[in-house]
């Protein structure tokens, strides 16, 4: 086939070419928002049932949540580096936050000193959470990536 056998121009057949890279376009774009606005959906997930255990007082529920272990009765041992009792004292009603009434995830971050390369990635993630509508002072918590558990945030 030579220039002067080409096709002729087919208006229709570019029109749906370029509807269709359109909306292969729009869809990888709408991904890719999605994607950013949820990537730290599980670590916000487990702080939530954190304090949502707080909320209703139950303390061994969010001991389990913090230590992402229910069973942990079974084997308290385990947890000789911050035990129930130390917990209590943070969390319970006389800790620092009283009793958790409202609890709002402002959300999530990196910290910083990760940013270097795009694959570069923290061991963990901080989650900010509004305690009892305390606007000037809110709950920095640290969620270890690789098994959801849960700590105070070093940053």
């Amino acid at each position: 086939m030579t220039l002067f056998e080409a096709q002729p121009y087919d208006a229709a057949r570019a029109r749906k070419k370029r509807q269709l890279i359109l909306a292969i376009v729009g869809a990888v774009i709408a991904i890719g928002i999605l994607w950013w606005m949820f990537r730290f959906w599980p670590q916000e997930h487990a702080v939530d049932q954190f304090f949502e255990a707080l909320q209703q007082q139950s303390y061994e529920k969010a001991y389990g949540v913090w230590m992402h272990d229910p069973d942990w009765k079974q084997h308290p041992d385990k947890y000789s580096r911050y035990p129930y009792n130390d917990f209590l004292k943070d969390w319970g009603p006389r800790g620092e936050w009283g009793i958790i009434k409202s609890h709002h995830i402002e959300g999530a971050a990196v910290p910083k000193g990760y940013s270097g390369s795009p694959f570069a990635t923290a061991s963990g993630v901080v989650v900010v959470v509004t305690v009892n509508d305390r606007v000037s002072d809110k709950a920095h918590i640290w969620v270890q990536n690789d098994d959801k558990t849960l700590g105070f945030s070093p940053y």
